[in-house]
């Protein structure tokens, strides 16, 4: 009892010192309402779908209203590079969650004036995600602008944890609401959360970040080009975006292994899910309670585990023991996004967080999709169980590849210093 009285008292102090800067003070419930409304629309940004697809067009259209939701992110990273990338983060947070509270927010009033047509409804969803990549951006910019280097880890951790909370928490109330109101209302609830997230970025003001040089655009004239000088951190977006398309299958494999290998029901898919959703939010949680972690360590060390999480499903493993492997691959994934960032926020020069960060958002937008496309062809040659194998043993082979590169880099940077170090002498 003591252990844990002791366990709480770490976690306690380590994030109640976050609640001690205004800025983060008032940001934190904003960031975390449009998370919830972000879970909730999951179910009701594909249910309004289904309820208003044209006749025999229903996957074509739910597919086009999913990839309308996230994938013109990536577009917009690019196209409003030169306009949005001298703009502070705070500023390109309240950009994008205007945009998706205005633009959201039109899908209930459409529908209740009988004006949400199938086309009018994909431009909406579209409209809203066309700033994705920059609002990403400036929320992990503004917090490390916010905050002091030693607590940026968890104020991430935090925050990315609020984010899985959502994806368990969302969905769920989504389907209760469903069954009372239209799933255009609550898209509009999602609406409404970016509103109060637009208002609470606004209210933290200049004078509440760190004063940072402005962005010279004709040295960051792209996100790209600016990691080029950063080759540490380019490995990290490398090795973030095989993982992310690595773990694309399992969203395919997984329920067709429950229905035709295990032959069970829905309700055995939802416990995977669910207690990998518990998973990453205590893993998340203990992360952000290390100030002092070893990233790019750790960061081989979660791409691996969750690897070799996915391998017992390969051996044919009984369901107790795949679910409760699956669960610690959410413990194991819960800090993953939180080191990913700290990284970024850590390794690059203040004027440029931004821009990099945009860049990283837009590129990683990709890598899930495409890994899950492949899922498909994937599963139909190979079976769901195979699938989840492969994807566990190619995503240990990923971790250690990038522990081989890493360790080959830091030799020559030794054999380099000492050269140096022996002409110096000569």
């Amino acid at each position: 009892m003591v252990g844990v009285r002791v366990g709480r008292g770490v976690v306690a102090a380590s994030y109640r010192g976050l609640f001690a800067h205004q800025g983060f003070r008032r940001l934190m419930p904003a960031l975390a309402a449009s998370d919830l409304g972000d879970g909730m629309s999951l179910v009701a940004v594909t249910w309004l779908a289904v309820l208003i697809a044209p006749p025999g067009r229903a996957g074509l259209f739910v597919g086009a209203a999913v990839a309308a939701y996230a994938l013109p992110g990536a577009a917009g990273a690019l196209v409003f590079g030169r306009l949005l990338r001298p703009l502070p983060a705070r500023r390109l947070l309240a950009a994008d969650s205007t945009l998706r509270a205005v633009l959201l927010g039109c899908v209930p009033l459409a529908w209740a004036t009988g004006l949400l047509h199938p086309a009018v409804y994909v431009a909406l969803l579209a409209g809203s995600s066309v700033l994705h990549a920059w609002g990403g951006a400036g929320k992990y910019g503004l917090l490390a602008r916010l905050l002091p280097p030693e607590d940026r880890l968890a104020a991430n951790a935090l925050v990315s944890s609020s984010t899985s909370a959502a994806l368990i928490v969302g969905p769920a109330l989504a389907g209760l609401l469903v069954a009372l109101i239209s799933p255009a209302w609550i898209i509009g609830l999602d609406a409404a959360s970016f509103a109060l997230l637009a208002v609470q970025a606004a209210r933290i003001g200049d004078t509440d970040a760190k004063t940072v040089a402005p962005v010279d655009t004709t040295r960051s004239a792209a996100g790209l080009r600016a990691l080029r000088g950063q080759p540490e951190l380019l490995g990290v977006l490398g090795l973030t975006w095989l993982f992310f398309f690595l773990y694309g299958p399992v969203e395919v494999a997984l329920p067709l292994h429950v229905t035709q290998d295990l032959h069970a029901s829905a309700r055995l898919l939802g416990l995977y899910w669910a207690l990998f959703g518990v998973g990453a939010i205590l893993g998340g949680l203990a992360a952000g309670t290390l100030r002092r972690l070893p990233l790019w360590p750790v960061t081989l060390g979660i791409v691996a585990g969750w690897g070799a999480a996915l391998l017992p499903f390969g051996l044919g493993a009984p369901p107790a023991v795949t679910v409760s492997c699956f669960a610690l691959g959410g413990v194991i994934y819960g800090p993953f996004t939180a080191l990913s960032y700290t990284l970024f926020q850590d390794r690059t020069p203040a004027q440029w967080l931004t821009t990099v960060l945009a860049f990283r958002g837009a590129a990683l937008l990709t890598a899930s999709p495409v890994g899950t496309a492949l899922g498909g062809p994937l599963v139909a040659a190979l079976g769901p169980r195979a699938v989840l194998a492969w994807s566990g043993a190619a995503t240990v082979a990923l971790a250690a590849a990038a522990a081989l590169i890493r360790a080959r880099a830091a030799a020559r940077g030794r054999g380099s210093r000492e050269g140096a170090t022996s002409g110096g002498r000569a």
